[in-house]
């Protein structure tokens, strides 16, 4: 009897076919985002009718597809022992480092590495609406525009301090630490896991320095802002799904391992609403992803999370008898967008479409419209009306998307292209002048210390730096090395690396990181581009050079 070959050329030629389509899809992808934003950049709006537009996106799709796959192919020969593009080993093995205490090493050398800063941005950076958290606090006032866990602990802990102490930097300063020593402990708990799955000794130092001194890294550890507990908390979830999807039975036999993630998935979203959306959509996910083994088990520990954060929030919210959000929140985008016809293309509208617009948002906050930060136009909207009468604003918006659909896109593109194209200056709030200086040349982080803290630098050379690559003209000077510090170049990074493991059918090695990947996306809805939202995207790069070993349902 003779056998058939054919199974195997089959899978071979179907394999070949999907990295393909991956490469191409981050071909047309990469290539979208790099023409719209040098134009949205430059121009502040893409022109759709330009041919030349979508011809440029054709060439980089084509030139980008033949690239990827070229480079997925290498590496594909060098995992089986070839040398990647003729010279690079990846074949060298390396044996876990047997330590005990290499976690409590590693959190306190990068505990070191962070101190020195925090003496040389002392008492912290208190920015990023420190003031108004720590003023709800102090007047009893509270609503839920702040995560109000959030809310108590830095308010409450600067609050305590200062009454104790009758000072405010000493508060400050406590509760950064505090939360340093909290965010590093993760840190050091994700270095371990490399440890574990025997990444070498060179690799183990690179992360740990990584993790010690990149400034984006120490800016959220050191920042008083939500931004980096939630930020924490998302890798924790992040790390414990991985382990998840690699031994199941495992992770579900450790009690430690199922309570710490439950705990680390109800404090995310208590940190940062969108989170919780994020998490909600991952769900469906997950339960299509284990649907051959979901026991009762599995499925209430991927759900309590949900439950759990509805309970908690809502009892905070009635013990505290905080203000609900106000709808602008939610409507950043359709805010934006009717502003913009109106801004720019007023002449289009009736006068009974501007009459409903400025009932919804004041004229003066019509005004007040720049392409790349909804503040000042959301400020002012009617939450009173929206709540009586909702459809004549969605009536509206609808209408006026049909006649200005570029205007649409171009609106919402300006508050979120920041996030995907890799060269873009993070300077939105340019102008603003806030407590100790105005934004010049660069916004990329808030860098103060807000009232009624003030800094007081124990190394002005380390602040000096920060303050240069926060606010000043760094990202020009060196644009090359700016792209390590760009969200749409990691977004690149993570888009490259998660396409690359579908081609290989491993949907279990993009499972892991969907909270992260759907976190990204809600943002691309918010007011404008900020580092501060997506921070995990390099919090988490070091779980991408751990190859998975995902279960076989994958």
């Amino acid at each position: 009897m003779i056998k058939s070959n054919m199974g195997p050329e089959n899978n071979n030629q179907k394999q070949n076919l999907t990295a393909w389509l991956m490469s191409g899809l981050f071909g047309i992808l990469s290539g979208i985002f790099l023409v719209f934003g040098y134009q949205l950049e430059k121009y502040d709006n893409v022109n759709f009718k330009d041919a030349g537009t979508y011809a440029l996106i054709l060439c980089f799709a084509v030139i980008l597809t033949i690239d990827i796959c070229y480079v997925w192919r290498n590496y594909d020969g060098a995992r089986q022992g070839k040398k990647l593009f003729g010279f690079v080993s990846l074949n060298g093995k390396t044996e876990m480092i047997e330590d005990k205490n290499f976690m409590f090493k590693s959190w306190a050398v990068m505990v070191a590495l962070n101190t020195i800063v925090i003496l040389a941005e002392f008492p912290g950076f208190f920015v990023y609406d420190a003031q108004d958290e720590l003023n709800e606090v102090l007047t009893r006032t509270f609503s839920t525009h702040h995560p109000l866990l959030h809310v108590l602990l830095l308010g409450g802990t600067i609050a305590v301090f200062h009454k104790l102490t009758g000072s405010w930097n000493g508060g400050i300063f406590i509760y950064t630490f505090f939360q340093m020593l909290v965010i590093i402990l993760i840190l050091a708990y994700v270095i371990d896991y490399l440890r574990k799955k025997g990444i070498g000794k060179r690799s183990l130092i690179a992360w740990t320095l990584y993790y010690g001194v990149f400034p984006v890294i120490v800016m959220y550890n050191l920042c008083s802002s939500k931004d980096g507990l939630f930020t924490a908390f998302l890798l924790y979830v992040t790390l414990s799904l991985i382990k998840l999807v690699e031994d199941r039975e495992a992770f579900l036999k450790s009690r430690f391992s199922v309570i710490s993630f439950v705990i680390a998935a109800v404090l995310m979203p208590l940190f940062r609403h969108n989170g919780f959306y994020a998490y909600l959509v991952f769900l469906p996910f997950a339960f299509i992803y284990f649907r051959k083994e979901l026991t009762k088990r599995l499925a209430l520990v991927l759900a309590v999370p949900v439950v759990a954060y509805l309970v908690i929030n809502t009892a905070l919210g009635a013990v505290f008898s905080s203000k609900g959000t106000d709808h602008q929140e939610m409507l950043t985008v359709p805010i934006m967008q009717m502003a913009r016809v109106y801004t720019y293309e007023k002449d289009s509208m009736s006068p009974e479409d501007i009459d409903t617009l400025k009932a919804y948002i004041p004229e003066e906050n019509l005004a007040n419209y720049t392409p790349r930060v909804s503040d000042l136009v959301k400020f002012g909207f009617n939450n009173e009306l929206y709540e009586k009468n909702s459809g004549d604003f969605w009536k509206l918006w609808a209408k006026l998307g049909v006649g200005h659909p570029a205007t649409y896109l171009n609106s919402w593109f300006l508050t979120s292209y920041g996030y995907w194209y890799p060269p873009a200056l993070i300077n939105v709030y340019k102008g603003t002048s806030v407590f100790t200086f105005t934004y010049t040349d660069s916004s990329y982080f808030g860098y103060e210390v807000e009232q009624p803290g003030k800094r007081n630098s124990y190394i002005p050379a380390i602040d000096k730096f920060y303050r240069y690559i926060s606010i000043g003209t760094f990202h020009k000077d060196a644009p090359v090395l700016a792209l390590l510090f760009s969200p749409g170049f990691c977004m690149l990074i993570y888009l490259f690396v998660m396409l690359y493991r579908l081609s290989k059918g491993k949907f279990g090695r993009v499972l892991p990181f969907l909270p992260l990947i759907l976190t990204w996306m809600t943002v691309l809805l918010g007011p404008t581009y900020l580092v501060r939202y997506v921070a995990i995207l390099w919090y988490a790069l070091p779980l991408l050079s751990v190859p998975l070993n995902d279960a076989p349902q994958a």
